[in-house]
């Protein structure tokens, strides 16, 4: 695997130390046990670092020639996150999770990506470099910016993009980071009260431990050096002619989801979208039962 450590640079993520980082990933390895177990990792070469990939695939052959699934997670995280759906989708479709450069993750950052053309090039490689013509893109908050960024940009591999309570659509405002500040306070919380502070954050972080641990150690290991991203103006969204699949949370703190879904479907033509209740930011996470299988059945239409 290649070095973590490269030259200091103020606009390119790092992790702390070695002691630190390789913490961090034992915490990883702990959700990633959890999914489905990955048939293979490899890192992809590209003019903004290493990018390390995780794939899973589906014992059948007639699944594993159909046109395969690429996750995207969201900031300040890493692929395990996708432990509650990387069975189910791999069951269906051959699947890979990449770890973003710039975010803590086995990905090896040299050069910023946060700035959109920047953003679409590295996942363009990235994508060329597995060698996959044609996927379809699911991406979760800041990785639902980056989906929705390449719709938009860089569109000619996607067969569809499926976006999970996204960043890109409107400005990010105090309450979601008061939220995130507060949850990540609450994971300091004696156990027998993170169940409620679960419930009333919306925060599944709470109660899975090996959730919790990740993100605590992910917090003290690395330092992510990115503005938040702008949001597409209304005319950027109308260039998108990608199939487009927008799943948000009843009540999501990045984003207003009933304006979003009168609004996006209405700038999109191909793009349809569902509002998931009793959640805010992970609806794929604490409602796999339900997302898993409308992302399958939205991947089948699309093709």
């Amino acid at each position: 695997m290649p070095e973590t450590t490269t030259r200091a640079r103020p606009d390119v993520g790092r992790y702390v130390s070695d002691a630190l980082r390789d913490r961090y990933f034992a915490a990883c390895d702990a959700l990633y046990a959890m999914g489905a177990p990955a048939v293979a990792e490899t890192d992809v070469e590209t003019v903004f670092g290493t990018t390390h990939v995780y794939r899973y695939g589906p014992a059948d052959p007639a699944a594993a020639s159909r046109t395969p699934v690429v996750l995207v997670h969201g900031a300040g995280s890493c692929s395990a996150m996708w432990y509650p759906n990387t069975a189910a989708l791999a069951a269906e479709r051959p699947v890979y999770a990449i770890d973003t450069p710039g975010d803590p993750g086995r990905s090896v950052q040299r050069a910023p990506i946060h700035q959109p053309e920047r953003a679409a090039r590295w996942l363009d490689e990235t994508l060329a470099g597995l060698g996959l013509d044609r996927v379809h893109l699911v991406g979760s908050s800041y990785g639902g910016w980056l989906a929705l960024n390449q719709a938009h940009r860089s569109p000619g591999r996607l067969a569809s993009a499926t976006l999970l309570d996204p960043g890109g659509l409107e400005k990010v405002g105090l309450r979601f980071f008061v939220w995130i500040f507060v949850s990540l306070f609450a994971t300091w919380a004696p156990k027998r009260l993170r169940p409620r502070l679960a419930a009333w954050l919306e925060q599944p972080v709470l109660v899975v431990p090996e959730l919790r641990t990740m993100i605590r150690a992910g917090v003290r290991a690395y330092r992510v050096r990115r503005p938040a991203p702008l949001p597409l103006t209304e005319d950027e969204l109308r260039t998108i002619r990608t199939p487009l699949y927008l799943v948000l949370g009843k009540r999501s703190l990045i984003l207003h989801p009933e304006r979003q879904a009168e609004r996006v479907p209405r700038l999109i033509p191909a793009a349809r979208a569902d509002i998931i209740t009793g959640t805010g930011h992970g609806p794929q996470i604490d409602h796999a039962d339900q997302v898993n299988p409308r992302m399958l059945a939205f991947m089948r239409t699309a093709e």
